[in-house]
């Protein structure tokens, strides 16, 4: 393909489909400028991969929204991984820091220390459903569990971290 019907292509590509791609990666982001962005580059792919500049408008349209799709997962993933610290130690306290910030840390530890008492299952599934915030399909699917299990686990857990809890003479 030449430079010039390349060109030729692209830009038809541009005005059939750059408005309807961009209003999707809005829907997607509720960010404007970072769905600009997104636009931006699936275009840019688009251009290094002639063979969608060929393809009839539908088919092309569809391209376009899977790769739009695919950034927009794999930008989440990156942000995601990065907010995600595992560490051994505690927290530093801030110099600011308020009294309800101070009850609120010391309240961690001790559901983590109640945590560390529970059966490696239970720890598993609490921290799927409750600190991961993943629904009962995705933790099981995660845990290779069927979704009954993760249900059941996920009752004899809280029972058990309240009892944990109660031990330890925190359980309000």
């Amino acid at each position: 393909m030449t430079d010039t019907n390349q060109d030729t292509l692209l830009r038809a590509l541009h005005d059939q489909h750059a408005d309807a791609l961009w209003a999707y990666c809005v829907r997607l982001t509720g960010d404007r400028t970072y769905a600009q962005d997104v636009t931006q580059e699936v275009l840019l792919r688009a251009w290094r991969h002639p063979k969608v500049l060929d393809q009839s408008q539908r088919s092309a349209r569809a391209w376009l929204f899977t790769v739009a799709r695919h950034l927009v997962i794999d930008q989440w993933r990156t942000q995601r991984a990065h907010r995600e610290v595992v560490t051994d130690q505690l927290p530093e306290p801030r110099p600011d820091s308020s009294v309800e910030d101070t009850d609120r840390l010391l309240q961690s530890w001790v559901v983590a220390e109640a945590l560390d008492q529970l059966s490696h299952e239970h720890r598993q599934i609490l921290i799927e459903c409750y600190y991961r915030g993943q629904s009962v399909a995705q933790a099981a699917a995660r845990l290779g569990v069927p979704t009954g299990t993760v249900k059941s686990r996920t009752h004899y857990a809280l029972r058990a971290l309240r009892l944990a809890l109660e031990e330890m003479g925190e359980a309000r």
